[in-house]
């Protein structure tokens, strides 16, 4: 969980803005919820010195200044490369010097690289090898520094990177191309994930890129089914938005704890599709405590009505079930049966416990 620059700053992002972020994490109680990470996307990178080492642009300076601020805060830093000579944004890459950028990150005290092939096309015919090569190399240029460094991959979901990436040394990747700020994009790249729910779980996390919460494109249920949609796959959280200026709504999609806790759950279970009830989805997840969460999204473009009796949830759930709505923040009374309307392109998140005890 945390926060990446790209989808609000893109190639406008300063070592100021950071500060700012990190400082605003703190403030909104998103580091208390849980949002940890503070990632510096593309266009840091200044050239390298005659030594070879990679030294930030004049927008950046001192990263090892930058990662001490946040630091302080209790936060941790997270920074881009790729393994091609240039970025996707033009700026110096990792190709030749894996080992020394490494150290260098290690020793500015980077805890968090998104590594991102796109510079390498530049250079490499687009295989599954090549790629897989670059990334082992940089995963164990990482690895050798000594210092725990959460390693993201970004190649779109390219050779079904699923069933390779662990072996890279990473800890999550890519499925799907760059997210946009619109509902088409959102939608597809969120439950394409339910067809890749076994290439995931502790330590190997599919990623369908960030959350656009904020940003302005979508309305508040369509948020809303992000903020539900990634955490009950469950999925990374990066916040893309500008902390500074979240109104009441963007706070509340964000700090949900309820939601949060989902995305969080120790077992990292995935959600699967239990059934389809014309435009509405219903998406299950077991969770650690012995609770299942239930997601009813709509995918339609008009109010639609969901039900769903509770034993199709397993036998323990035939005498009724206790259902905590996630959003509206209530328990609903005891009943065998749920029967709800869902917005158009929005959400009810559930999380449920048998009738007559809690969890197992």
């Amino acid at each position: 969980m945390g926060w990446n620059s790209w989808n609000h700053f893109a190639g406008r992002i300063t070592a100021a803005d950071v500060r700012a972020m990190a400082d605003a994490m703190v403030s909104t109680g998103m580091r208390d919820a849980g949002y940890v990470y503070v990632n510096i996307d593309d266009t840091w990178e200044g050239s390298r010195a005659p030594s070879g080492e990679i030294q930030p642009n004049a927008k950046f300076g001192d990263m090892k200044a930058l990662a001490d601020y946040v630091h302080a805060r209790g936060l941790k830093l997270g920074i881009y490369s790729s393994p091609g000579d240039k970025t996707c944004a033009g700026f110096a890459g990792s190709h030749g010097h894996e080992v020394q950028d490494a150290r260098t990150f290690a020793a500015w005290g980077v805890d968090y690289l998104k590594y991102d092939y796109c510079g390498a096309r530049d250079i490499y015919p687009v295989t599954r090898e090549n790629q897989e090569a670059l990334f082992r190399r940089m995963g164990a240029a990482l690895h050798e520094t000594g210092r725990p460094i959460v390693y993201s991959l970004s190649q779109s979901g390219e050779f079904d990177i699923w069933r390779w990436g662990p072996a890279t040394g990473a800890n999550l990747w890519r499925t799907t191309p760059d997210i946009s700020d619109d509902w088409d994009s959102m939608s597809q790249r969120g439950f394409r994930q339910l067809d890749l729910g076994q290439w995931s779980g502790p330590g190997r996390w599919k990623d369908p890129d960030m959350l656009e919460i904020g940003n302005g494109g979508m309305t508040s249920d369509e948020y809303r089914t992000q903020m539900s949609l990634w955490s009950i796959l469950p999925a990374p959280l990066l916040a893309g938005n500008d902390l500074r200026t979240m109104d009441p709504a963007t706070r509340e999609i964000l700090l949900n704890r309820e939601v949060i806790a989902v995305d969080q759950d120790p077992l990292g279970n995935p959600a699967r599709r239990l059934e389809k009830q014309g435009e509405v989805d219903v998406l299950v997840r077991d969770m650690a405590d012995g609770s299942v969460v239930v997601g009813f999204f709509n995918r339609g473009n008009a109010e639609a009505k969901a039900a769903l009796n509770w034993d199709r949830l397993g036998d323990r759930f035939s005498r009724g079930a206790l259902a905590r709505d996630l959003w509206q923040h209530v328990t609903l009374p005891s009943t065998k049966a749920f029967v709800g309307l869902i917005p158009r392109h929005g959400v009810t998140l559930l999380r449920i416990n048998p009738a007559g005890g809690e969890g197992k």
